[in-house]
Parts: structure tokens; C-alpha cells; sequence
């Protein structure tokens, strides 16, 4: 049962306004599903919307900060929870031992990284918690190719492409979050179809 979801996203608002609409109706979204938000704790970007969006319509944001990084990334004062962590590693392993789901909105190398690194886990078998893409603007399409294209050249096995879900409206993410299974075997099947 997924009850809290931990959001990647980038400290930065992008170029285009849909992004931080986008990241504030994931929020609501979240919400509107009785779940909590578990994330890095910035005020800044997608990251802020994201928690604006789910603490609006009244629901636990809970974020996960390194205490050196409390000057770069501004620390959101309207949390629920803040806990702090001494590093990136610590910070990662808290969030991911609070969620049930993770979702990645658009962002930089970081949230890639912490992406990449969720779904190692996946494959490996470390978790078999959903992943889902808030493929905003289309960004998530040049990344899904790669991971195609690493299959296609024989470095990822086809079952990685069942390990994500795209999506382009923070509700459609949700609603199959909260209806995945761990033992559902179909979580994957139109998770790489071009969504815009």
C-alpha cells in the first residue's frame, strides 16, 4: 500500500512556467491520495512547489536535508518534519527507507543521480517499489531513449523498461501508485510510449 512518496526534483524552477505548475499539482495530487511527501526539504524550485502544493491541500511533507547543505539549499519552514542528516548518502537512505513510492520530476544531474540510483535498486532487487516520471514538457523522453538504447546494445536487461512509469499528469501517476502491486508483473507495459 503506498501511503508515502518520496519526490526527486530540482532546486531550480526551469525555464518554463509548466514546470513549477506541474510540480505544485503533483503536491495536490499526493494529497488527494492520502499520502505523504517525503523529499529533500528545500524551499527552492520544483522541490518548494512540490511541498507548497502538498501542505495547501493539507497533507505531511516531510523533508530530509544534510546540515551542510542548509546555505545552498534553503530549507523549507512550512514542513511538517524536517530531519537532519550529516550527508548525501544519509540523506538518500532516510528517504528511501520512508517511502513506498518514488517520483521524479524534472531536474539536474542530482536528481538524476538519486533517480539512477532507485532504479539500480529495483533491478537488483533491493526494492520493488513503484517508480514513476512526471514527464513534464516531454523531459523525461531523451532519458528513456537512453535506457532503451542500453538494452538494444546488450548493458541492461529488456526487464529494466518494466521499471518506470511515464507519465504526463501527476494524476494518472498516482492513481497507478496506489493501485500497484509488488508482485504486479505488468507495471511496466506502456511505461516507455512517448506521453509529451
Amino acid at each position: 500500500m503506498v501511503s508515502s512518496i518520496c519526490v526527486f526534483a530540482g532546486s531550480n524552477p526551469g525555464l518554463h512556467a509548466e514546470y513549477a505548475v506541474k510540480a505544485r499539482e503533483l503536491g495536490q495530487q499526493i494529497a488527494a491520495h492520502g499520502c505523504r511527501l517525503v523529499y529533500g526539504g528545500s524551499r527552492n524550485g520544483l522541490m518548494g512547489q512540490v511541498a507548497d502544493g502538498v501542505l495547501a491541500s493539507g497533507s505531511e511533507a516531510v523533508g530530509v536535508m544534510p546540515v551542510d547543505l542548509f546555505k545552498e539549499e534553503i530549507r523549507h519552514s512550512g514542513l511538517t518534519s524536517l530531519i537532519e542528516v550529516t550527508g548525501m548518502h544519509e540523506r538518500k537512505a532516510v528517504m528511501s527507507g520512508m517511502a513506498d513510492a518514488f517520483i521524479a520530476l524534472p531536474g539536474g544531474v542530482g536528481t538524476f543521480e538519486e533517480l539512477f540510483e532507485i532504479l539500480c535498486w529495483a533491478q537488483i532487487g533491493i526494492h520493488r517499489k513503484p517508480i514513476g516520471l512526471l514527464n513534464v514538457r516531454g523531459y523525461f523522453n531523451l532519458l528513456a531513449e537512453m535506457i532503451t538504447h542500453s538494452v538494444g546494445e546488450g548493458f541492461a536487461a529488456p526487464s529494466t523498461l518494466d521499471l518506470l512509469k511515464i507519465a504526463s499528469e501527476p494524476a494518472e501517476l498516482l492513481e497507478w501508485m496506489k493501485s500497484y502491486s509488488a508482485s504486479d508483473d505488468t507495471l511496466g507495459q506502456t511505461s516507455f510510449s512517448p506521453l509529451g
